[in-house]
């Protein structure tokens, strides 16, 4: 059933994308491309990038390694083009502490974003720290009082609570998602230096509340996932607010629930159907727009204005199957890289909008 809220959303300004009946997008998926050294493992992966080399990163959630008040870590992974492990990135990097995403910037520069540490790291090609934004807690500080019921805490400048993704417009500016606790939007310079932010805990146009991933098209506009709001949000490079929209595909089968609550009497899974949890934007000339969910754990295929053109998979543990999808990289229309909490894996898959469905390998 639709909400009230949701029902207000589909009038704002922006296309609504409800649309029956949405095609299947038949797809391959190979689940063991990427050969770790033995000994070596995956944990949650929450982010995977792949630049022009086509070489893969791949952003983990591993064992202890580094802490910021308790036993968490990072661990960012390099792989060449035929899935052989190259290289650890940043090992035991003071900025890492539980990965969120990492992404290739248009000159083929690296950005691992830490929600940890809170801080996001830039790289080079070989690996070296080119910036640091933001600052992780000091160790010896207690962890600071979570804020009074109903409130949020106080943003700051030049810091960041809980950051998500990261983004660019075509002056090389640098736009972060500040993410789950400050539900802002920070732009920088593409020197580190702040020049504004927008947005605020809320439901209405410009307010967003959990901004989970952010995405940027070849006109320099800003696509914020605003997960917890059921909704993609897109300004200009300035932040001025353009349109919204959200995905609504009906589902005819049972979801399969991984993680959340004990299913009980009038529980409704599909109530988060659509919430944006991962997007990304294919190179031009014609770019295409993917967005991931939870429940029922599927992938859309949207133009930039919010039609939905096809869907594809859904939730569970076997390959082409996806749990919680984190982040997705889109190098070309028909190839896609997702990155999955649950399953611990990167599932590299082939669209085949115009061909029968075959087999995963």
């Amino acid at each position: 059933m639709r909400t009230p809220f949701i029902a207000a959303l589909l009038l704002v300004a922006g296309t609504a994308t409800a649309q029956q009946p949405v095609p299947e997008i038949p797809f391959d998926a190979s689940v063991d491309f990427l050969k770790l050294p033995a000994g070596m493992y995956f944990g949650e992966v929450a982010g995977v990038a792949i630049d022009a080399r086509r070489r893969l990163y791949v952003f983990s959630r591993t064992g202890s390694r580094s802490t910021v008040h308790g036993a968490t870590a990072s661990q960012l992974f390099e792989f060449g083009a035929d899935g052989s492990f190259i290289r650890e990135i940043g090992k035991d990097l003071y900025g890492f502490a539980f990965a969120h995403t990492v992404r290739i910037d248009p000159a083929g520069d690296l950005w691992a974003t830490d929600e940890g540490t809170n801080m996001i790291v830039k790289f080079n090609s070989a690996g070296r720290v080119l910036m640091v934004l933001g600052r992780r807690p000091e160790a010896v500080e207690t962890p600071s009082a979570p804020p009074a019921p109903g409130t949020q805490p106080r943003p700051g400048w030049g810091t960041f609570n809980r950051p998500t993704d990261v983004a660019w417009d075509r002056d090389g500016n640098v736009f972060i998602a500040d993410g789950y606790n400050n539900s802002r939007v920070v732009k920088l310079d593409k020197h580190g230096r702040w020049l504004k932010t927008w947005g605020e805990r809320g439901t209405n146009p410009g307010q967003f509340n959990t901004l989970h991933s952010i995405a940027n098209d070849d006109a320099g506009n800003i696509y914020v996932a605003d997960r917890s709001n059921r909704r993609i949000q897109v300004f200009d490079h300035d932040g001025t607010f353009l349109r919204q929209f959200t995905i609504d595909v009906p589902y005819d089968k049972e979801p399969n629930v991984l993680v959340g609550a004990m299913p009980g009497p009038g529980a409704d899974p599909m109530s988060v159907s659509g919430a944006p949890w991962a997007i990304c934007i294919t190179p031009g000339p014609n770019q295409v727009l993917y967005s991931a969910d939870a429940v029922p754990g599927r992938i859309y295929k949207l133009t930039l204005d919010g039609r939905v053109l096809g869907v594809l998979g859904e939730a569970g543990k076997e390959p082409r199957q996806f749990g919680w999808i984190h982040e997705i990289a889109c190098p070309s229309e028909n190839e896609l890289y997702v990155a999955e909490l649950l399953n611990w894996r990167v599932q590299r898959l082939t669209l085949n909008p115009r061909g029968g469905q075959r087999a995963a390998r």
